[in-house]
């Protein structure tokens, strides 16, 4: 049997609202193997970043068992969650959340830093080089296009070879063409680490390039297929 990265059981986010409790995951069951790419799509509001927020610890379940590498993220604390976020997780987002007094090569290292690694600068560096911006790693965010912000939040997700890769709208914030570039390095970044990677899209060729795309509808699942 492949080996099981994630598994959720019945998963539920239940969210307090001006008028009362709103159910945002309705009972999520799914498992994701390893090395596998899962897209997550489906209409606004359907649940698709929720989805990926549980399974990345950054929002808790109110119901069901979330599992990753077969630890449960639903009794760890916070502290905890976040110790192993870092050592295991890569999370990257429509918006790019680079520090702007930082340099991309700074961007990129300082979280390896905080973990702890001796080789935090020298591991940005060939991120960097491996996504393209060789030449940019001293150059601030507000230097960079917003492809180029992409490509180091990619590289700085992607740096701590982790087991997992979450992305949500990875391409949502950028043009067609470096729409295209981030779809490439996502999945080149997959192949080189052999990371599992989950991502929300609304883009219908990032979606066919997924191994498996599951649609969500109302918080829960609506349909699960193989990509074509």
């Amino acid at each position: 049997m492949p080996d099981t990265i994630l598994s959720l059981t019945d998963a539920r986010l239940t969210l307090a609202g001006n008028a009362g409790p709103v159910d945002i995951l309705r009972g999520i069951s799914l498992t994701v193997t390893r090395g596998e790419t899962v897209g997550l799509i489906g209409p606004s509001g359907s649940g698709k970043s929720s989805l990926l927020m549980l399974m990345g610890g950054l929002e808790r379940a109110t119901g069901g068992t979330v599992m990753a590498l077969g630890q449960d993220l639903t009794a760890m604390g916070e502290d905890a969650l976040a110790r192993f976020r870092r050592g295991n997780m890569g999370v990257v987002f429509q918006s790019f959340h680079l520090i702007p007094t930082m340099t991309a090569l700074e961007n990129v290292a300082l979280p390896m830093e905080l973990a702890g690694n001796a080789d935090a600068y020298a591991r940005a560096t060939d991120e960097l080089q491996a996504v393209g911006l060789g030449p940019r790693i001293n150059h601030y965010p507000a230097q960079l296009s917003g492809g180029e912000q992409q490509r180091v939040a990619l590289a700085r997700a992607a740096a701590p070879r982790p087991a997992i890769l979450l992305a949500d709208e990875p391409t949502g914030n950028l043009d067609g063409v470096n729409g295209q570039a981030i779809m490439d390095l996502l999945f080149g970044l997959r192949d080189r680490h052999g990371a599992t990677v989950v991502l929300v899209t609304h883009a219908p060729e990032l979606a066919a390039r997924c191994d498996r795309v599951i649609r969500l509808n109302d918080g829960r699942i609506a349909k699960m297929d193989l990509a074509a």
